[in-house]
């Protein structure tokens, strides 16, 4: 799944567009994901996807080429079949996020070569423990890939990610991520209109809730009307920006646009607690440090 600026409607320069794709992971059988609350931060939440066999003897008994992990002795399973995820992208019980990554790394190396286009293009992949990223590069052309896993929580547009973290964040945490339902949305205002007016600015990885300046776009294009959208409106929206932004600096509070808002489009679906829960302000910090607050209003 497409997710960030880069399919949002908005960019920058060429050459600095990031193509960030998220990878929805789905259990192999005999395998089941279970989503485990780690820790609810203000801004977002931390879980661990912890793996579970599941008996698949009466698969086996319908003539599926598959043994049992639960029920059969380990030294046939060495034999026959690969291992369990336990065995190999797994810490403990948990899925590894940098155990998933590597994996992943040595299945390019191997892949890229069988495909037709490595005949043209020079792929040159870029360590990272928690995302996959490789460059792409053609004579004067080349672009940046950043692939991201995720566990769908639900049949929710909400996943948690390997997206960066923190320094010290255990390689066992997936962190909540709402791209999926922002590109929804964006999507469906592009719907709306055959071209947008407004550019999304880019919002950096390392904050779940993209930019204030984001969030406040989003804001007003799910409320201004499609009619005053026109080109030639552009300069009076990006002055409703601005005041907008100015506004939310004055009383210190900008909710988050996913959580709790109740005039999201059908089309995006969340989990039930996002219904009940109480929006995280963006601006806490400066709520708590007038300081902060003062430099932020004066930027």
């Amino acid at each position: 799944i497409g997710v960030g600026t880069a399919f949002e409607g908005g960019s920058s320069c060429a050459q600095d567009v990031v193509y960030r794709m998220l990878v929805p992971l789905r259990p192999p059988p005999g395998h089941a994901f279970h989503l485990e609350l780690d820790t609810a931060e203000m801004l977002q939440r931390k879980f661990c996807v912890r793996v579970e066999l599941l008996c698949t003897c009466a698969r086996e008994r319908l003539g599926k080429d598959m043994l049992c992990f639960l029920h059969h002795p380990e030294e046939e399973l060495k034999m026959k079949q690969d291992p369990s995820l336990l065995h190999t992208l797994c810490t403990g019980s948990y899925l590894d996020v940098e155990k998933t990554v590597h994996w992943f790394y040595r299945f390019m190396r191997i892949a890229w070569m069988l495909l037709p286009q490595s005949c043209q293009w020079r792929l040159t992949l870029q360590p990272c423990s928690r995302s996959c990223k490789f460059h792409l590069s053609k004579e004067k052309e080349s672009f940046m890939v950043e692939v991201i896993f995720g566990v769908r929580q639900g049949d929710s547009d909400i996943f948690v990610g390997s997206q960066t973290a923190e320094v010290g964040v255990p390689s066992t945490t997936w962190l909540e991520t709402y791209a999926v339902a922002e590109e929804k949305f964006f999507r469906h205002i592009s719907r709306q209109a055959l071209q947008l007016a407004l550019q999304v600015p880019a919002a950096p990885q390392q904050h779940p809730e993209g930019t204030p300046l984001k969030t406040v776009v989003m804001y007003l294009l799910n409320t201004v009307p499609l009619t005053r959208r026109r080109r030639r409106d552009f300069r009076q929206r990006l002055m409703d920006i601005l005041k907008y932004l100015r506004c939310s600096l004055d009383i210190k509070q900008l909710n988050h646009f996913i959580i709790c808002n109740k005039r999201l489009p059908e089309e995006i679906s969340l989990p039930s607690d996002f219904q009940v829960a109480q929006p995280p302000n963006l601006f806490q910090h400066l709520a708590s440090n007038p300081d902060a607050h003062t430099k932020a209003v004066q930027e």
